[in-house]
């Protein structure tokens, strides 16, 4: 790969019965990078596309309120015919989309599969059975790349087959943007059942998607969403991490009007007082601000007050402490900036001292010192803080940058994205030592934003390489009600975590 990349010649084949945006997108992304020269076979073949699929996306597209109602479908005929062509010689190497390349004489293959079926009718495959397909590289039976694509409305097909898609395409290009590289992530199953879109079947599904078309709507109509809610304790033992599991005990919750939410608890201790900063989320208002309390020894004290808002969204309020002052990193995806702040008059008082990142749609900045550097955890969408729907996850990339201090400057990792997985990719709290070993506290979205709690054990962190262990899943259940949960910290003997409740529009 290191010879074929100072001057190399890709060519995409893709299923012509069926161009998609995605298609124009991965071809436009390869067109950039430098030393590619990229062109497109565009004809029908490999795996027939289902009868009635396009058909079951409209359907759940209009049920939904999608919009335009366009979202996953095809593209008009042509659309594709700006696209450079392939000619009559062979490429270094042919990315096989659909499945029907064989294998080229002095070239190489790539084939795309989800879950061990070709391209986009696998993918396919995999949604229609409620799974989270593995997208593979594969290059003679040898796995390339891999990776556990996901969106944050798993239960809406069209959308999800979009995001997955997109991501598949970052995917793609991190396998060729740096030799040798092997974005890490699950290998995958064994071939899924086919998606047979018989008319019988086409009824059913359009059936559960209007039931569950309704009864969100109704939900929505009765009840605020979404809506967090935080639940603290105090560590008389030992703590989430080193219990591996949601101890037997009620949580107290932090209370609410019911007209906003808090989430994203980050404790401090300051001057022997332990403080807690939170998303403070009015939904009239649709915009998160930071806001901070005390607790005392019987708990909160008041509630909580905003400490900082900005034009755009914040959340996620990581804190630390250095140099006698406190830090605060929140989440500004909707600016496209990661941005450090100074408390000058704790717990308010907060300024803005730089820029760390820019240009980016980046979630829940987290960081940690470690072999002589800080290093900072981040999920990243491809496109504007605007993209529309059907764009990218914004939960399954993770990406890394290091620097020799907080304030940068901050080097992005050469292998971003270092993790493509919906299970393990996003930050969820602070990352902590236990053993000699760092563990990090990380989100499982594979069946939607925020709907369990992971810890993961970071293997390898260096300028050269990222790995980690999944070793403990935390899922909401008796101990913490709710469907969802999705942030865990602690300090000064307290520990928080936060999940979705119910908060009634009227009453």
């Amino acid at each position: 790969m290191e010879e074929l990349r100072r001057s190399m010649h890709v060519r995409v084949r893709f299923d012509g019965r069926a161009p998609r945006l995605w298609h124009a997108r991965l071809v436009e992304r390869l067109a950039r990078m430098p030393g590619l020269r990229v062109d497109v076979d565009v004809r029908p073949g490999g795996e027939p596309w289902p009868a009635n699929a396009d058909l079951l996306f409209r359907l759940e597209s209009l049920l939904n309120r999608l919009p335009g109602s366009k979202v996953s479908a095809p593209l008009p005929a042509g659309a594709l015919a700006a696209l450079p062509r392939a000619g009559d010689d062979i490429p270094d190497l042919v990315l096989d989309i659909c499945g029907d390349v064989p294998p080229a004489a002095g070239g190489r293959v790539w084939r795309l599969s989800f879950d061990g079926r070709p391209g986009e009718v696998g993918l396919l495959a995999g949604l229609l059975a409620g799974d989270v397909p593995v997208a593979v590289l594969t290059e003679g039976g040898a796995v390339v790349a891999s990776g556990r694509p996901g969106s944050e409305v798993p239960g809406c097909l069209p959308i999800a087959f979009e995001d997955i898609l997109m991501r598949t395409a970052t995917l793609i290009v991190a396998a060729l943007s740096t030799p040798g590289a092997r974005p890490a992530g699950p290998v995958g199953r064994a071939g899924a059942p086919g998606p047979h879109l018989t008319m019988p079947r086409l009824a059913v599904l359009t059936g559960r998607m209007l039931v569950r078309a309704i009864v969100t709507r109704l939900y929505r109509l009765c009840f605020r969403t979404p809506h967090w809610r935080i639940g603290w304790r105090r560590l008389d033992g030992p703590g989430l991490i080193d219990l591996r599991a949601l101890p037997p005990v009620q949580w107290h919750r932090l209370a609410d009007d019911g007209r906003r939410f808090y989430a994203d608890p980050f404790p401090i201790v300051h001057r022997g007082e332990t403080w807690l900063f939170v998303e403070d989320f009015v939904h009239a208002v649709g915009k998160g601000v930071v806001s901070a309390l005390r607790f005392g020894p019987d708990g909160p004290v008041g509630r909580p007050e905003p400490v900082l808002e900005e034009p755009h969204h914040l959340s996620y309020p990581f804190l630390f402490e250095r140099e006698g002052a406190v830090w605060m990193i929140p989440e500004s995806g909707g600016a496209g900036t990661i941005d450090l702040y100074r408390a000058r008059n704790f717990p308010g008082g907060w300024e803005k001292v730089t820029t760390l990142v820019s240009g980016i749609v980046a979630s829940d900045a987290t960081l940690v010192e470690e072999g002589g550097r800080w290093w900072m955890f981040v999920t990243v969408r491809d496109g504007p803080p605007a993209a529309p729907l059907g764009s990218g996850s914004y939960s399954d990339a993770l990406h890394l940058w290091s620097a020799p201090d907080f304030r940068g400057p901050w080097t992005p990792h050469p292998r971003n994205p270092v993790l493509i997985d919906i299970a393990s990719a996003r930050p969820a709290g602070a990352i902590v030592r236990r053993g000699g070993a760092l563990i990090r506290p990380v989100q499982d979205c594979t069946r939607g934003y925020g709907h369990g709690l992971a810890l993961a054990r970071i293997d390898r962190l260096d300028e050269e390489d990222y790995a980690q262990t999944v070793e403990t899943v935390f899922m909401p259940g008796p101990a913490w009600p709710g469907t969802r949960l999705h942030t865990l910290n602690s300090a000064g003997g307290l520990e928080f975590i936060d999940g979705s409740a119910r908060a009634r529009r009227l009453g």
